[in-house]
């Protein structure tokens, strides 16, 4: 990757961010935290989608059919096993998908609240400290939840939640204190009725916060309409649909009736699979536009020439519109639109693993800067 060195002065807006983004100070933490957190919960999130969500329905099918053969054979004690093992099987599931949405969205919040510091009226080494511990507590908390399902019980000293669990709430706790912190920086700043500071991030009106700007907002806007269509359209006709199906699977195989069951199952399956991927494009649309906003305001700090920034910027919202379009588009193309739609999460993630290491560059030329002056 070709990179255009030029000293800080010349570049306007860099040059203007350099007291605010200071070696190891609270905005630069949050700023490269943030990146990384969404970073690593995106390529989690794709090898969860790869290995885990088809694996696990498969799964869930076959446990059912279980149950409702049992039911056909007369054998209720076998029920309460065949939904044990569904049960577990959603746990497996849920627990990366807790795990995967959560490091994204402490992402979000990091990058978030870089964008505050200079509205946080605490001495530099309190923020610092501030954003150390939420750091930790957004990392201890995944990192919890995606180990409750093999942690269980073991060791335990209560009856119904494992170390795993009390890991992850700690964490939670930990991410809640800074942000509390935070929140009391931020009250104490207004209260103080002191004039906002000159910020750099907010004055920036180069070519790639502009498009960040502009593509972000068109991502947004789809997004919410899609989800205000789907939710009038399909929520409640679905939960009736549901239910019937639930009903006619129950039904059929107390009667003997097993082809009728089985194929209500299908029918179920189906239905909550189609149900899966419109959730999936409506928040991964907005998600991904809710991130270019925010990226917008943080292009300053992405040390890279100017053709690799917009390269960055161009990749990032190709990507942002692949992943959901073609999630929505599995129900009838199958896999082949689930690898497309990988393929735009990966093209998400090369955009923000290139512009997290324009700002590893840009911390590098800060200090060599504080060093020689």
């Amino acid at each position: 990757m070709a990179v255009r060195e030029e000293p800080l002065e010349n570049i306007p807006e860099r040059g203007a961010a350099r007291v605010a983004f200071a070696p190891l100070s609270a905005r630069r933490l949050f700023v490269m935290g943030g990146i990384a957190l969404i970073l690593s919960g995106m390529l989690f999130g794709d090898l969860f989608a790869v290995f885990v969500p088809h694996q696990n329905a498969g799964r869930i099918g076959a446990a059912f059919e279980s149950a409702l053969a049992a039911v056909a054979a007369a054998s209720p004690a076998q029920v309460p096993a065949a939904f044990g093992r569904i049960g577990a099987l959603l746990e497996n599931h849920g627990t990366k998908l807790d795990a995967h949405v959560h490091m994204i969205g402490f992402g979000y919040l990091a990058l978030f609240l870089a964008l505050l510091q200079p509205f946080i009226a605490f001495e530099e080494r309190a923020k610092r400290r501030l954003a150390w511990l939420f750091l930790a507590g957004a990392v201890l908390l995944p990192v919890g939840v995606f180990l409750i399902h093999y942690v269980g019980l073991a060791y335990s000293p209560f009856r119904a939640i494992g170390w795993a669990s009390v890991a992850a709430d700690f964490g939670g706790l930990v991410v809640a204190v800074a942000a509390a912190g935070e929140l009391l920086g931020l009250a104490h700043f207004f209260a103080s009725r002191q004039s906002a500071p000159p910020d750099a991030l907010f004055s920036d009106r180069s070519w790639n916060g502009r498009m960040l700007l502009f593509g972000g907002t068109l991502l947004i806007l789809p997004g919410i309409l899609f989800g205000a269509w789907d939710s009038a359209a399909n929520l409640w006709p679905q939960e009736a649909r549901e239910r019937a199906l639930l009903v006619a699977m129950s039904s059929d195989a107390s009667a003997g009736r097993m082809p009728s069951a089985e194929a209500a199952l299908a029918d179920y399956n189906r239905l909550q699979a189609s149900k899966a991927v419109r959730i999936a494009a409506h928040a991964h649309i907005i998600e991904f536009g809710l991130l270019a906003l925010l990226l917008a305001f943080l292009q300053p700090y992405v040390f890279l020439s100017e053709r690799w920034r917009r390269i960055w910027v161009r990749v990032y919202l190709a990507g942002s519109v692949i992943l959901p379009v073609f999630v929505l588009c599995e129900i009838r193309l199958g896999l082949v639109a689930g690898g497309i739609a990988d393929v735009g999460g990966l093209l998400v993630a090369l955009a923000l693993l290139g512009m997290l290491v324009g700002v590893i560059r840009y911390t590098g030329t800060l200090d060599a800067v504080r060093e020689g002056s």
